[in-house]
């Protein structure tokens, strides 16, 4: 039986999330920080996909909690917020693929979806057709936050036809609600992910 070809799915390492300075940050990051980058490792010493997703807000969306939304401003696209974490700037390398999420306002929880927050319309971006197309058959998802972008993407990436598993110490909550990592980690396995 052929070895399933697999890719690795960074979710939304930035700094807005990923450093205390940042306007949404996540406090589990700077601990899981060190697990994704040997996993990045782990996964270009056999050859895989590597995919890193970024929010990208504009300035003003609904998604923001000064326009209606649940959070506060992050992420805005060009800013020091949205940058990737200098980590994970120098893991990257020519070839990675970069899925930037949210550009036109959208809630843009997954890399695979997005959806327009107030009509409610979800749309799919390039992810699942790119995997597709280049053999993926499983990938491992790792990030930030657990509860939401984290869980997103690996609920699409199941719906899309992967073998999915999370990779949980590279990985970490939001927590708006305690208990809201341990049940976002039991509702990936029971749609069928794998906990590693």
């Amino acid at each position: 039986m052929a070895k399933p070809q697999r890719a690795l799915l960074i979710v939304d390492l930035q700094v807005d999330f990923g450093d205390p300075a940042g306007s949404l940050f996540v406090a589990g990051a700077p601990a899981a920080l060190p697990h994704v980058l040997r996993l990045v490792e782990r996964a270009r010493s056999h050859g895989e996909l590597i995919v890193w997703s970024q929010d990208w807000h504009p300035e003003s969306t609904p998604h923001f909690a000064p326009q209606g939304g649940t959070w506060p401003v992050h992420c805005v696209a060009g800013s020091p917020g949205a940058e990737l974490l200098p980590e994970a700037v120098l893991a990257q390398r020519p070839g990675d693929v970069v899925i930037r999420k949210g550009v036109a306002g959208e809630d843009g929880y997954s890399a695979f979806s997005l959806r327009n927050p107030i009509t409610g319309e979800v749309r799919s971006t390039e992810l699942a057709a790119l995997l597709h197309s280049s053999g993926v058959t499983l990938v491992t998802v790792c990030g930030l936050a657990t509860d939401w972008c984290v869980k997103a993407t690996a609920l699409d990436a199941l719906t899309a036809g992967f073998t999915v598993e999370v990779a949980v110490a590279a990985t970490a909550g939001v927590e708006l609600r305690d208990g809201d990592t341990a049940a976002a980690l039991q509702e990936i396995e029971s749609a069928g992910g794998v906990l590693c």
